[in-house]
This record gives C-alpha cells, sequence and structure tokens, in this order.
C-alpha cells in the first residue's frame, strides 16, 4: 500500500490538510478505560473485556413481518372462488395479480399489501374484500456457515433462537475417529454478525456449559459463522501492506507474523522535492493482538517499533490470534478493541460469503481507525 503525498513544508495544502506528523512511533497516546491506564506502552499492556448481551437480544423480535422478493402469497376475493391464486412478490418487490399492474409490496405487511390490492380492484369491483394468506417465505434467510454439519442459507419463517439456527444446520462438526469425538469446531472465534456488528455471544457457554443467556434470537440476514479448529493461522489486519491469515508457525512472533504481511503499511514522502523515502504509515507504538474468546477477548499493546528497534523483547504468539496495526492512536481501549473485532468477523464474514456464492476471490481489508 505505497501512496505518494506532495508537501509543501509541513502543510498539505493541496489536499485540504493542516499539520504534520511524520513520526508515528511517538509520543504514545494514552489510553483510558475501565481502570486501565498506560501512559506509554515500554511493556506490552494486557486487559481483558466480557462484553454483555442486551436483554433485548433474548426476546423475538416484536416487528411485524414485511413481505420482500420471493415470498409466495395466496390471494382470493371472497365470494369469487375463481379469484384464488397464488403468486409470488418479485425481485422487483412488485406483486402481479390477475390483470392488476405490478403493484409494490415491499415492506409492506400482509395487511397493508391486502388493502392495496382491494384499492386497485375497487377500480373494477364494487366493494372487494380480499383474503391473503402467506404460503412461503422467501425474503428472510440466515447465514449459518461455517464447520457445521450442513452450512447453508436457510429461510427464517419463525422465529429463531441461535440454537436452533445450529441445530437446523446439523449442529458443529466433530471428529469421526472411532477413537476420539473430537470437536472440530472453533467456538472462541466463532461469532454473530448484525447489520456489520458483532453481537458478543459467547459460544463456548452456550454449547458445552448450556448457558441460555446467551441463546439470543437471530434476526434476517444475520451471519453465523463458526470456523474450523483444525486452522492453526494468526489474522492480521489494519495497516499494513497485504492483511491476510498467516499460517502459524511454531515459535512464531509478532514480528515473524508482521513479516508475513508484508510488514506495516508505508507512504512515500516528498518535501520540498527530496525524497525521504517510504515512512510508516502505521501507528507502530499501539499494535495489538486480540487473543482468546471473541465474547471475552484478551487484547495485548505493544510497541512494535520498539521491538524492531531492539528496545523491547518480541511476543510469542498463540493460534488464532488477531493482529491489528492502527494508523492513528485511539483514545479508549474498549473503542479500540470492539474495532479490531468488528473488522476481523466484517473480514470473515466477507470471505465466507464470497465462498458460499460460489465465489474464489479472497477480500483482503485494511481499515483506516479513528478516535
Amino acid at each position: 500500500m505505497n501512496r505518494t503525498l506532495l508537501l509543501a513544508g509541513c502543510g498539505l495544502l493541496a489536499l485540504g490538510l493542516v499539520g504534520c506528523k511524520t513520526n508515528k512511533e511517538a509520543p504514545h497516546g494514552q489510553f483510558s478505560e475501565m481502570g486501565v491506564t498506560t501512559a506509554a506502552v515500554s511493556t506490552a499492556a494486557r486487559m481483558t473485556m466480557t462484553n454483555q448481551l442486551s436483554p433485548e437480544l433474548l426476546q423475538p423480535s416484536t416487528e411485524w413481518f414485511t413481505l420482500g422478493p420471493g415470498d409466495r402469497v395466496e390471494i382470493e376475493v371472497v365470494g369469487h372462488a375463481d379469484t384464488r391464486a397464488i403468486t409470488f412478490v418479485g425481485p422487483d418487490g412488485k406483486l402481479y395479480y390477475h390483470l392488476l399492474p405490478g403493484l409494490d409490496v415491499w415492506g409492506l405487511t400482509l395487511t397493508q399489501a391486502r388493502d392495496v390490492i382491494e384499492k386497485e380492484l375497487a377500480k373494477y369491483l364494487t366493494d372487494p374484500q380480499v383474503a391473503m394468506t402467506l404460503r412461503e417465505i422467501g425474503s428472510k434467510h440466515v447465514w449459518i456457515l461455517g464447520r457445521l454439519n450442513k452450512p447453508g442459507i436457510y429461510p427464517l419463517s419463525t422465529p429463531t433462537t441461535l440454537l436452533e439456527s445450529l441445530a437446523l444446520a446439523g449442529g458443529s462438526a466433530r471428529s469421526t475417529s472411532q477413537v476420539t469425538t473430537e470437536e472440530l469446531a472453533d467456538l472462541r472465534h466463532s461469532f454473530v454478525m448484525r447489520r456489520g456488528q458483532n453481537l458478543p455471544v459467547d459460544f463456548y457457554r452456550l454449547l458445552h456449559e448450556g448457558d441460555i443467556s446467551q441463546n439470543i434470537y437471530l434476526q434476517p440476514d444475520d451471519f453465523v459463522y463458526v470456523p474450523s479448529a483444525l486452522s492453526q493461522e494468526i489474522y492480521v489486519l489494519g495497516a499494513v501492506k497485504a492483511p491476510r491469515t498467516v499460517p502459524y508457525g511454531e515459535r512464531m512472533t509478532l514480528v515473524s507474523a508482521l513479516a508475513g504481511a508484508s510488514g506495516a503499511a508505508t507512504v512515500e514522502w516528498i518535501a520540498q522535492g527530496a525524497t525521504l523515502g517510504p515512512q510508516p504509515d502505521a501507528y507502530l507504538s499501539h499494535v495489538a493482538i486480540v487473543r482468546g474468546s471473541l465474547a471475552q477477548p484478551q487484547l495485548i499493546i505493544a510497541n512494535y517499533g520498539a521491538i524492531v528497534k531492539g528496545r523491547e523483547a518480541d511476543i510469542p504468539l498463540e493460534p488464532g490470534d488477531i493482529i491489528y496495526v492502527p494508523n492513528a492512536t485511539y483514545s479508549t481501549l474498549k473503542r479500540y478493541l470492539n474495532t479490531i473485532v468488528n473488522t476481523f468477523i466484517t473480514t470473515v464474514a466477507a470471505n465466507e460469503g464470497i465462498r458460499a456464492g460460489g465465489g474464489t476471490v479472497t477480500v483482503g481489508v485494511s481499515v483506516p481507525v479513528g478516535r
């Protein structure tokens, strides 16, 4: 990710920017959250955060069902048996019934759609009374993918819990060996994504401890993913040249993992006609390692700049670690951690969604961070 910026002194007047910061290792930012403060990251700072599920997630949705493309309905004008017909809401969101023009019913409840049909039929019939019945739902789905026995995209026809959806997908896969029933699913990195955000469900507590407080109700377009426990990988995201998964090797460290992603991102600086060469486009003093369950992640903040200069010890990694290189400092650890987790699940969900649709191109994501 090499870019060239033209500087006039320390200002970027041509780009409408003010100010200049060419040293991204210093000064150290200050994080403060939940009693954790690090004025400088001279040694790796660590914290563990527990995300709590909102009680509302454990209740079925109170919203009325609305029609969408793929829904199948039965329509009949009361008293006219020959008007009974079964039709679909088309890809354009319109419903076609007898001689009526296409009626836009996308997003309407059954009652609202029935009123629209009655209004149009009133142009041809006297006081028509329409009976409308939903026969099949084709517009509401949930994605249930990963190390499951029957992963796929399933219709959401009734209020459905996470446990019910996992059972629908055949449950998490286990070894078929006669000498072991080893869990093949990585419950630590399993997640539910809703509208691009992670819902902090603890899959281990739900599936192994029977903790029903983690059994949320799903909504249309929720993305449930259960990764494989057999993959030994490190996830490297953020301001690096090639965001990707890096195969885990014995005694792997932070430095070797970033090298596997082609190193931190750089920018080519040109000032007053002199080329200064590639400069870091990453905030190297606050490189993060997220370890453990996504529901209770441990955050480790490392001064990568000091590590590569030999001023601090390198950090050993574990399989499944998520490394995130920011290009700006954060004011709170909680916001920083949530950004990392959401970047991780969005990247994984995009790639798995592409594979589920038959695609082969994977997505590498480098997300600029903010405060």
